[in-house]
């Protein structure tokens, strides 16, 4: 399994429209994750600071994000949920979302 978590950058006037949002996913961006092995994923806030973590159980993920990537709804979903985002300066050439390293974990 892998586990991966990112932030980004959340305006205080975009708070109220994206958690609204988040309380009502669409049901087929869901099942695209389900189907793309992605599970057990959150999503937190820290003040302007948006936190993600999900768990990958497939063998493809490179794959299988390009399924996420490529489905329609999912690009829907992404096109209103963008505007309301900040990447940080700092990420990596391509991200979006802040890939961070893990240092620690234990089960």
């Amino acid at each position: 399994m892998k586990r991966v978590a990112s932030v980004i950058g959340l305006p205080a006037e975009n708070r109220a429209e994206y958690e609204r949002y988040h309380s009502a996913v669409w049901p087929a961006v869901l099942d695209r994750l389900a189907r793309s092995n992605v599970h057990n994923y959150s999503i937190y806030r820290h003040g302007e600071l948006l936190f993600s973590y999900f768990e990958y159980t497939g063998d493809d993920y490179e794959a299988d994000m390009a399924a996420i990537a490529a489905d329609p709804e999912t690009q829907r979903w992404w096109a209103v949920q963008m505007p309301l985002q900040r990447p940080l300066d700092d990420r990596a050439e391509g991200e979006w979302w802040k890939e961070l390293p893990e240092v620690f974990h234990t089960d």
